[in-house]
């Protein structure tokens, strides 16, 4: 069976089970508490299959990746440890600004280490190229990379992401770490902006 991901083409039909209000915006339910964790425990089985006997490093991207990022690391019984970087793309927009800064470095030393960095969200694959290419300099001895959500559609990486949750066209989504201007990073499900902003 493939577990590398699970893809969602069309947003959910119908009356919408749930809806959040964030910043003004109605958001409808998309992935339940359920259906997160069913992933998350299926990529956390295959993290434990693959790193038997190591001691990997979960490099974290900040903000969005904390909650992902503890809910894998829950699910991997051996010896692991984590570090966190932060960079700066989005601000309070929906899209990413097109430039990269660090604005949080990692203080762990990645050299002949087992790296797994776990994102929220690849989209442009601007930010991953980013920390791939940083990381790397520091000559681990692997590197992989796992993300919640992958947007394949807008993505232009050349390189292959190892464990991703669910692949989503570009919607706007947000909950489960994912944030609209900094809110609804605390929601237990992930919404999808409505296309019926009545109330």
């Amino acid at each position: 069976m493939d577990i590398s991901h699970k893809q969602l083409d069309t947003p959910p039909s119908g009356p919408p089970v749930r809806r959040v209000k964030v910043n003004g915006e109605w958001f409808d339910l998309l992935l339940s508490e359920e259906q997160i964790r069913q992933r998350v425990v299926q990529i956390g089985t295959q993290l434990k299959n693959d790193y038997a006997g190591k001691v990997p490093i979960f490099m974290g991207v900040l903000n969005g990746a904390y909650i992902f990022m503890a809910d894998l690391m829950r699910e991997f019984d051996g010896d692991c440890e984590m570090d966190f970087m932060k960079l700066s793309s989005y601000g309070d927009r929906k899209i990413s600004s097109g430039s990269v800064s660090v604005v949080k470095d990692f203080s762990a030393n990645l050299e002949n280490r087992d790296v797994i960095i776990v994102e929220d969200v690849i989209d442009s694959g601007l930010s991953m190229t980013f920390i791939r290419n940083l990381i790397l300099s520091h000559r681990p001895a692997s590197l992989r990379i796992a993300t919640f959500l992958h947007k394949p559609e807008v993505s232009t990486i050349d390189f292959p992401i190892d464990y991703t949750a669910f692949e989503i066209p570009k919607w706007f989504v947000i909950g489960y770490g994912l944030d609209y201007a900094q809110k609804a990073r605390n929601l237990k499900e992930v919404y999808i902006l409505s296309p019926d902003q009545k109330e």
